[in-house]
């Protein structure tokens, strides 16, 4: 079909010049739009765009001699411009939304518990502050040893003490320690 067939068929019957050139351009179209959007449309919103492709071309389609010969040029154009069109849009919407299933959110679930989280660290805070309400150097040794991991012969070059005294002080440290927590209503 010539852009003079068109032209003429389009004066005496919009109607089959509609139906003729989905007809013989239509799977042009359709090529066009789908190698644009593929990546990143559902069906439908191919499907619409090849709708507004042939609307644009029934509605702004005026006689123009450079489209005489070149009438599948013409709707390429269109068709490809449309396409882009769309697949800005829908890229602009697939930046803000995220499509998830219920099976990738369960690939995403923590086993982070805020609650326990916050707890955890109240304990700590607690345990610290007892700690260090026990005084020097037992503050020192229970720390070094159970924070640190350090063992008796190092606190004791730190505390200025032998192995065998850092050891005896560390277990009456942990008995006022334990005394501590009972009175704040932590036991365990």
């Amino acid at each position: 079909m010539t852009g003079n067939e068109l032209n003429e068929l389009l004066r005496t019957s919009p109607e089959q010049c509609h139906r003729r050139l989905m007809k013989e351009y239509g799977r042009y179209v359709y090529a066009i739009v789908f190698n644009k959007l593929r990546s990143c449309a559902a069906r439908e919103d191919i499907e619409e765009c090849y709708c507004d492709v042939f609307t644009d071309i029934f509605i702004k389609f005026e006689y123009d001699e450079r489209y005489v010969n070149d009438i599948k040029g013409y709707i390429g154009t269109i068709a490809r411009r449309k396409a882009i069109d769309r697949f800005r849009v829908l890229s602009a919407a697939n930046i803000h939304n995220a499509y998830t299933d219920e099976e990738d959110m369960a690939e995403l679930v923590s086993d982070f518990s805020v609650d326990e989280r916050v707890e955890s660290s109240e304990l700590r805070s607690i345990l610290l502050q007892k700690i260090k309400e026990l005084g020097e150097p037992d503050s020192v040794i229970l720390i070094q040893k159970f924070y640190y991991n350090r063992k008796s012969s190092e606190i004791a070059k730190t505390v200025s003490m032998t192995a065998s005294s850092v050891r005896s002080r560390c277990t009456r440290a942990m008995e006022k320690l334990r005394g501590k927590l009972a009175e704040a209503g932590i036991t365990g």
